[in-house]
């Protein structure tokens, strides 16, 4: 028997999964594909609908929990988890304890395919770098026996993936959306984007940006933030969600400079 396709999405935050994979989730959950998402936090420092009476940490969180469960659902993801830990301070966790619990899930669920995101968090955001690196070393060590013994049977996955964005494609979003940058000590990063040339994988999603845009819309406590979003024509929503573009960290099935169209190019038989 022919072990079914599996997709797995490490990220960082409520909402990373609808604006950073909801396309390629949609996709390959309405292909068959089993489709995972595993998140490091709940979000429990964004802002509360532009910053208006925030509700606090431990409210926010359980708000935000909710609303990644309902984009999941019009995603058709499987299955969300939560590592559990605070928004904000994910670079601060134990590295050994962080690798072992994303470990733990890819030896649960076993995918062939992870996506994260890439090593400069897409725009230098430290909870991103910090799922980027836990999620690399969990791809590593989920496979070695020696590594956290008896805690379930180890396994190796295919293809690891990094979320990346052409120039073309950041200039789209930002326009439309937000400049986005962040302020880590006292240094205000910003995104470069992926030369077209080192982009090894793109996905046409063009078939689900409504459903796509469903899923962003599903995270209410952050509508400020998508506020421009919502007054888009309906062929720039499908030219902001109707592509994505990844850069393939590794594979033990394919590889080569062809660019791909399928994330699980070299596994279907």
């Amino acid at each position: 028997m022919t072990d079914p396709l599996r997709l797995m999405a490490v990220l960082a935050h409520p909402d990373d999964e609808s604006l950073g994979t909801g396309g390629s989730l949609a996709k390959y959950g309405s292909e068959g594909v089993q489709t995972y998402v595993v998140t490091a936090t709940r979000g429990e420092r964004g802002r509360y609908h532009g910053g208006a009476d925030n509700p606090g940490p431990e409210a926010m969180g359980r708000i935000r929990e909710q609303e990644l469960l309902d984009a999941a659902d019009v995603l058709g993801v499987e299955e969300v988890k939560f590592l559990d830990y605070m928004d904000g301070d994910l670079d601060q966790a134990d590295p050994n304890e962080a690798i072992g619990k994303i470990v733990h899930h890819l030896r649960r669920v076993r995918p062939q395919v992870v996506l994260t995101f890439d090593q400069a968090g897409a725009y230098g955001h430290a909870d991103h770098i910090a799922i980027c690196q836990f999620t690399t070393a969990a791809a590593v060590a989920a496979a070695d026996a020696d590594y956290l013994p008896g805690q379930g049977t180890p396994h190796a996955i295919s293809k690891l993936y990094y979320i990346c964005w052409s120039e073309r494609e950041w200039a789209a979003f930002q326009a439309a959306y937000k400049k986005l940058t962040v302020t880590v000590d006292g240094v205000e990063r910003y995104t470069t984007p992926w030369p077209d040339w080192a982009i090894t994988t793109r996905i046409d999603t063009r078939k689900w940006w409504p459903q796509v845009w469903e899923a962003v819309s599903c995270h209410a406590s952050q509508v400020s933030a998508y506020e421009k979003l919502r007054d888009l024509p309906p062929e720039l929503h499908e030219a902001l969600w109707g592509s994505q573009a990844f850069y393939r960290v590794f594979s033990t099935v394919n590889g080569g400079r062809e660019r791909e169209n399928d994330l699980f190019e070299g596994l279907r038989t």
